[in-house]
């Protein structure tokens, strides 16, 4: 999986640093209120997390999921997405600026998608008991480290 750039972390600023051959890719996306961030978890990037297919999610005590059924960063391939508040875009110096994600600095990028609420959220959906407490919106600042 190669990069289209990295999370930079300093303080309460929080930006995507996007690599100079993917920045024509960032036209047009300062129009939208929110990015889907996906992003490569490196710490699980080794042949143990890989492995693991089942787990006990860490807001969940006491319930043993498959993998799928989480959003845990150990899985067969480390792929994570975040869904982020977009602050401002500096297309010019690839520049995303975000008001968090549950990335750490130096993560790598693999890809940006403009949210679009028509694809990306469902009007019926269903949870299990065990996170029915959680909010039904991400919360305005986000979720974070």
């Amino acid at each position: 999986m190669v990069p289209i750039g990295y999370v930079r972390r300093a303080d309460q600023d929080i930006r995507l640093e996007i690599l100079d051959a993917y920045r024509p890719a960032l036209r047009q996306l300062d129009q939208f209120s929110h990015v889907m961030v996906f992003w490569w978890a490196d710490k699980h990037d080794n042949q143990a997390s890989r492995v693991v297919m089942q787990t006990e999610p860490p807001y969940a005590p006491g319930q043993i999921c498959g993998v799928f059924a989480t959003r845990a960063e150990y899985r067969p391939n480390p792929i994570a997405m975040t869904t982020c508040k977009l602050q401002g875009i500096d297309e010019e110096n690839g520049i995303v600026r975000i008001a968090d994600i549950d990335a750490y600095d130096g993560t790598g990028v693999v890809d940006l998608k403009a949210y679009f609420p028509v694809c990306d959220r469902v009007e019926a959906f269903r949870v299990p008991e065990w996170v029915s407490d959680w909010p039904e919106w991400m919360p305005e600042q986000g979720l974070g480290l």
